[in-house]
């Protein structure tokens, strides 16, 4: 499994600090993607087992949450690295473009957002988006989190 990048982010996961990887090999390849770098097989840096031990140990006072963007193609890695992630006390949440994920990778997440990017549907903070970020273990849809915040932004801006 590969990667583009690492960042720490704020406003993907609503209310957690997620430690988030950008996987490369992404098949999907939604029409209007932000990331298309991510589209290329064998592209960025190998996410060895030390280099994300690594990364978790330096935060995991200051992160809570473990932010895969892709890597599902990668599932036997992925379900290590989210279950790595569980051992250090992390929630886990993936990203991907596709409507479901296997079921070993949905038993080490907290959090799913499923769904292809489409420009004209806008993303989870839009009313009529087709994306949807689930909480795994109960089933609710998590949009509203995206729509409150949105409209705090607005009324700051707006003051």
């Amino acid at each position: 499994m590969r990667f583009h990048d690492f960042q720490i982010v704020l406003q993907e996961v609503p209310g957690e600090v997620s430690l988030c990887w950008s996987i490369t090999g992404c098949s999907i390849q939604c029409e209007g993607c932000h990331s298309p770098f991510l589209w290329k097989k064998g592209s960025g840096t190998e996410l060895t087992p030390y280099l994300y031990l690594e990364v978790l140990e330096k935060y995991k006072e200051l992160a809570s949450c473990v932010l895969f963007m892709g890597g599902e193609w990668h599932e036997k890695e992925l379900v290590v690295r989210l279950r790595e992630a569980k051992e250090f006390g992390l929630k886990t949440c993936l990203y991907t473009g596709e409507d479901s994920v296997s079921e070993d990778i949905s038993k080490q997440l907290d959090l799913l957002k499923t769904g292809k990017w489409d420009a004209a549907k806008g993303g989870l903070e839009s009313e009529g988006t087709n994306q949807i970020l689930r909480d795994v273990r109960t089933g609710e849809n998590l949009n509203y989190l995206f729509r409150e915040h949105k409209k705090k932004e607005n009324d700051t801006i707006n003051r």
